[in-house]
C-alpha cells in the first residue's frame, strides 16, 4: 500500500507532465513520437550534433545517443526522439539501415579549434560567385569576382613556374 507521500508526489509528477504537454501544445511545439535526422558531425567522442526537419532554429542541435556513435557514421540517417517533446533535446536512438543506394562517404571533424572536411573527389566552399575548391590531385583553385592576399609578414608565391596574367 502506498503512503501519503508517494501518492502525493506521483500526483504532482502527472499534474507538472499534463501541463508542461499542454504549454507546448499551445506554443505548437508538439513534436510527433519519433523523427528521422542526420548525424552532422561529432565534436567529441559520444558529442554529436544532429540535424531534422522540425528543427526551425537554424543551428545543429546537440544529441544524446543510446548507440556508440563515431566519425565514419556523419551522414547516416538516425531515429530520434525528443526528451519531454523538447526539439532541443533529442536523444538518437539508432541508425536507420542503408538503403540499396548507400549514401556517399562525408566526414566532418569539429572540435573547439579545428574544422575538418574529408571528401573523396573535391571539397568546394561556394558562396554567391566566390569559390574554393580542393580536388584530391592536389590542385587548390580560388575563384571570385575580387581577389585579395594581404599579410602583415611576408606574402609569399612560390611554385615550380609562377605566371601572372
Amino acid at each position: 500500500m502506498k503512503n501519503v507521500d508517494t501518492c502525493e508526489a506521483e500526483r504532482t509528477t502527472r499534474v507538472r507532465a499534463a501541463a508542461s504537454k499542454k504549454r507546448r501544445d499551445d506554443l505548437g511545439l508538439r513534436l510527433p513520437s519519433s523523427v528521422i535526422g542526420r548525424v552532422v558531425a561529432l565534436r567529441t567522442p559520444g558529442e554529436l550534433l544532429v540535424d531534422f526537419p522540425a528543427n526551425t532554429s537554424g543551428e545543429l542541435v546537440a544529441a544524446r545517443s543510446l548507440v556508440a556513435v563515431s566519425e565514419t557514421d556523419t551522414g547516416r540517417e538516425v531515429a530520434l526522439i525528443f526528451e519531454d517533446g523538447d526539439s532541443s533535446r533529442p536523444i538518437v536512438l539508432g541508425f536507420l539501415q542503408a538503403s540499396a543506394d548507400p549514401l556517399p562517404v562525408r566526414q566532418v571533424k569539429l572540435d573547439d579549434e579545428t574544422l575538418v572536411l574529408t571528401a573523396k573527389k573535391e571539397v568546394v566552399i561556394q558562396c554567391g560567385k566566390a569559390s574554393i575548391t580542393l580536388t584530391n590531385a592536389g590542385k587548390v583553385l580560388i575563384r571570385g569576382a575580387y581577389l585579395l592576399s594581404r599579410s602583415s609578414g611576408v606574402n609569399r608565391i612560390k611554385g615550380g613556374s609562377v605566371q601572372i596574367n
